[in-house]
């Protein structure tokens, strides 16, 4: 075997390429050392011409012509692929992009690969994921501006939602750890007997993890600092006028985002507690039921997950508060909200059965009456106690 070295230069490609002629000429036997050497050549002028003479891409567009030509269609039996005789005429002349949907049909009925016909980076991503694009709430996620960038109708994103949610949920760092298949190793989930929608979940958790990438806090969060001492404090603020206000820029003084997100159809939550992506605790309430003591338990709850759940990993605690017989984590929260508004030793000696003495020991413990009745009711079962008192509506402080 002649002496053999990396091909570096044209010069020493045209070199290569000779002696791989002269040893073809030779005809050698299989295993011989003239063999082993025209192997060795080959392999280091193919990736020597990979490097520097690289083959590009067909365009997709004169794939598609180049196949109805071998098969003589005509435009409008593009139409089961594309959708509909304009669209295949302004894909054919370069108006309109391919969807990943139009891709695979057209991969599928007419046998072009799909990576000839994939345009956009996001395809690429999009196409290698096991995720059913049309299976999100996308028409409610419109709705709620969730695709501000997309200037389309709602047909039209539907037709390019695999792209458009490819975005959505790329645009959060880990966004696609928590799709449906990884929920059960990525959250905590506290719901009901409904069958919950894991699409619509992604789609919201997606959203509330943008905004708070958006939302700049004055300081990091310290670990330890939420405890039932310091939810106490937060607690009393609800006795002021403007007390969910000024919880929340608390908390964010405090290195604590708070969002507000309403929930998705078929979602069932009051709230949920994770990491962002700055390594501050993200708080996310949806305002489901209309009343002040709702917002103040959920928060409570929420707050108790930081201290007592939450440990700096990227798991997800997601509640809907109004499952019952749930597990010893849910307990554990509940338990530390309910001693945070109304301590349980105060609680036990009270007998509340009038509005005047709802009064009173909210005055006591400078909470909002709303909190303590909202107890009552819970406790009872009697939802309608104290007919129209005590019913104030967080939506009054923040706009739905």
């Amino acid at each position: 075997m002649s002496h053999i070295k990396l091909i570096k230069s044209a010069q020493d490609h045209e070199s290569a390429l000779m002696r791989l002629m002269s040893l073809m000429d030779l005809d050698p036997q299989p295993g011989s050392a003239e063999s082993d050497e025209m192997d060795v050549l080959a392999l280091l002028i193919e990736k020597y011409e990979e490097d520097h003479f690289p083959i590009s891409k067909p365009d997709p567009i004169e794939a598609i012509k180049f196949r109805m030509e071998q098969q003589g269609l005509k435009n409008r039996d593009l139409i089961p692929f594309i959708g509909s005789a304009p669209k295949v005429s302004e894909i054919l002349n370069g108006t309109r992009s391919l969807s990943l949907n139009m891709i695979r049909k057209l991969s599928s009925g007419l046998g072009i690969s799909a990576d000839i016909l994939i345009q956009l980076p996001e395809q690429k991503h999009a196409i290698q994921r096991e995720v059913d694009w049309q299976a999100f709430p996308i028409a409610e996620m419109r709705k709620r501006g969730y695709f501000d960038s997309f200037n389309g109708s709602l047909q039209e994103l539907k037709e390019y939602a695999a792209e458009a949610l490819s975005d959505f949920i790329g645009s959060v760092k880990s966004g696609f750890n928590l799709q449906p298949a990884l929920l059960r190793a990525s959250s905590h989930l506290r719901t009901n007997d409904k069958e919950t929608d894991p699409y619509a979940l992604w789609a919201w958790q997606i959203r509330v993890l943008q905004k708070a990438a958006e939302q700049k806090l004055p300081c990091q969060y310290r670990a330890g600092t939420v405890n039932l001492e310091w939810m106490q404090n937060i607690s009393k603020l609800s006795w002021l006028e403007s007390g969910p206000l000024l919880a929340i820029e608390f908390l964010n003084k405090s290195g604590i985002h708070v969002i507000i997100e309403p929930h998705l159809p078929k979602t069932y939550l009051d709230g949920a507690v994770c990491m962002g992506i700055d390594g501050n605790p993200i708080i996310a309430l949806t305002l489901r039921h209309n009343r002040l003591d709702s917002f103040w338990f959920s928060l409570m709850h929420e707050m108790a997950h930081i201290a007592l759940h939450l440990d700096g990993n990227e798991n997800w605690y997601l509640d809907d508060l109004d499952t019952q017989g749930v597990d010893d984590i849910e307990k554990q929260a509940d338990d530390m909200a309910r001693e945070a508004l109304i301590p349980q030793s105060i609680w036990c000696r009270s007998s509340l059965s009038s509005a005047e003495e709802v009064r009173e020991l909210a005055k006591e413990l400078q909470i909002s009456p709303c909190i303590v009745a909202g107890r009552v009711r819970f406790e009872s079962g009697d939802h309608k106690k104290f007919g129209s008192l005590f019913r104030d509506k967080i939506s009054d402080y923040f706009q739905r």
